[in-house]
């Protein structure tokens, strides 16, 4: 591709691609690199475009799906998303061993909670909105939901089944070790 071309597709758009980032990450510098990142992967990928849609329509493409890849990749990077270190780490504030790990006990169980409960587009979209506070018609557009609530509809069934479940739990029998 010519650099003339390269440059006058950058800057056609290039503000709305990075516009798109914005609503995702909510942060500008995160959107820029993003949207940069974007750019390089159309670039390498010029030849797999087809013409059957418009260049916007697959120059979006691209940008859901890296932004989606970047959120999953962040989601595993907890100092990215403002949180401590680990989870595992012990608090600094807890007076003893016994409450560290009552904690940790507490996060397995919540996490196996929402394992065994949600379904995977259901715990995508918990995930997204309450740990990486992506908003709902972001999600809705990152993940390509089709229904028309979008992700608000899969936040609903998803508190709903949570709900549910952790009143399960609440209830179950307290395994208790004799010796």
């Amino acid at each position: 591709m010519a650099p003339d071309l390269y440059r006058e597709l950058f800057q056609r758009h290039h503000q709305r691609v990075a516009a798109w980032c914005l609503r995702f990450t909510g942060e500008r510098e995160s959107a820029l690199d993003l949207a940069q990142e974007v750019f390089i992967k159309a670039y390498r990928r010029l030849d797999a475009f087809r013409g059957e849609s418009r260049f916007s329509t697959w120059l979006y493409t691209i940008a859901r799906n890296h932004c989606l890849t970047a959120v999953k990749r962040w989601a595993t990077e907890p100092a990215r998303m403002g949180h401590s270190l680990s989870p595992y780490l012990p608090d600094l504030q807890s007076t003893s061993v016994q409450d560290t790990l009552e904690r940790e006990q507490l996060l397995k169980s919540m996490r196996k909670l929402v394992a065994e409960s949600l379904d995977e587009t259901e715990a995508q979209v918990v995930n997204l909105h309450y740990c990486q506070e992506v908003p709902l018609d972001a999600i809705t557009r990152l993940l390509d939901l089709s229904n028309p609530s979008g992700a608000k509809a899969y936040v609903v069934s998803a508190r709903r089944k949570l709900s549910a479940a952790a009143q399960r739990w609440k209830q179950r029998p307290v395994n208790t070790v004799t010796a």
